[in-house]
């Protein structure tokens, strides 16, 4: 995107995706500074992240990733979009950055069927309310799941991973 990027990463390491985030980040500035005789941060702030549940909704980020760029009117199709991993996951395409998850692999038995099923799933419009789940879980730091993997990944974690009800909690009076 003309001004953020998305990334769906799969990792078993802790620590892996926020050191690659880092290393990433600090490569990048110093390219970007070097080449352009700059100096300071090139990002607003940290980036954004959620713990996703794989099983229900790898899929849906996917979809909510590749059709980003169709949303914001950048392009009529996702295959369309120059940085898109679309023509990798529905046409085939070779790609050095894309890792095939074994979701996407149960989509079918060869890559012709793969392909074939990753396509149909983009013949409808993702759901506005999935497309806000997505959102408000990313920009929150949230998990995406149900609430047995939210339990798990809570446990975890050692912290809460879900949104909070607004608002301060109701005092209760000393005789209840």
């Amino acid at each position: 995107m003309t001004n953020h990027v998305h990334l769906l990463v799969s990792s078993i390491k802790t620590e892996a995706i926020s050191g690659m985030m880092k290393a990433l980040g600090q490569r990048y500035v110093q390219y970007i500074n070097r080449t352009y005789k700059r100096s300071g941060t090139l990002w607003e702030g940290r980036y954004k992240s959620c713990p996703t549940q794989a099983e229900t909704y790898l899929l849906a980020c996917q979809r909510y990733i590749e059709l980003n760029p169709v949303r914001a009117n950048m392009v009529e199709h996702p295959a369309d979009y120059r940085w898109s991993s679309y023509r990798t996951n529905a046409q085939g395409e070779s790609s050095q950055l894309v890792s095939s998850h074994a979701i996407y692999k149960s989509l079918g038995l060869d890559d012709e069927a793969r392909q074939a099923a990753y396509r149909e799933l983009f013949r409808y419009e993702l759901d506005p309310k999935l497309v806000d789940e997505i959102r408000q879980a990313t920009h929150g730091n949230y998990v995406l799941g149900d609430t047995s993997f939210a339990d798990q990944i809570s446990e975890a974690l050692k912290r809460r991973v879900l949104r909070g009800k607004a608002g301060r909690p109701f005092k209760v009076s000393p005789s209840e």
